[in-house]
């Protein structure tokens, strides 16, 4: 009788070390993360506030990186909002297929 040994991918875990470094380490959630129902004129002076705080992020790429490839749907990640972030995996993605 033989033994059949079934494998299974196992995909790496997730290296969450760069958020001890990230320069909104502390700061409120909702500068990030708007309220439900937000005006364009408040959002857009929260997003430039938010971005104002991932300028200067040591970890500013790998946040990037993180919120691109899983795709993170809301919020200022890396510098960039929902719809920055879709065009930049839109970028990625044909740089991929062309290469």
């Amino acid at each position: 009788m033989s033994q059949v040994r079934r494998q299974t991918a196992v995909l790496p875990r997730p290296n969450w070390g760069w958020q001890d470094d990230a320069a909104c380490r502390g700061e409120d959630l909702m500068l990030f993360f708007g309220p439900d129902g937000e005006r364009q004129p408040e959002r857009d002076i929260r997003e430039r506030k938010a971005k104002q705080v991932c300028a200067s992020c040591p970890v500013r790429m790998e946040c990037l990186n993180y919120a691109v490839a899983r795709p993170e749907k809301y919020g200022t990640w890396g510098g960039l909002n929902e719809d920055e972030r879709s065009a930049e995996r839109r970028r990625r993605m044909r740089r991929a297929n062309a290469a």
